[in-house]
């Protein structure tokens, strides 16, 4: 069953949503649709979920950001020849 929302985005957002759309050949409230589907799995499905609050560190926005923070050290470690 499906549920229906309404709500605004800024113009910025809005345009490029409404250009990847059309690069697609989706309307855009399909793909926000879609995005809005992917970003929910990956939170609900997030293989470090359970670690969080079990480490302790100096990055205030760990868990927030841990997505972003292992891609930046994986990228490190292969531009330097470790991976």
């Amino acid at each position: 069953m499906g549920h229906t929302l309404t709500f605004e985005v800024p113009e910025k957002v809005y345009n490029s949503l409404r250009k990847s759309a059309a690069h697609i050949g989706q309307l855009p409230e399909v793909l926000a649709a879609n995005l809005l589907a992917e970003a929910t799995e990956r939170l609900e499905n997030d293989p470090l979920e359970e670690f969080i609050g079990t480490l302790k560190g100096s990055i205030p926005n760990w868990a927030d950001h841990h997505d972003q923070y292992i891609g930046k050290s994986l990228n490190e470690m292969t531009r330097s020849g470790l991976l």
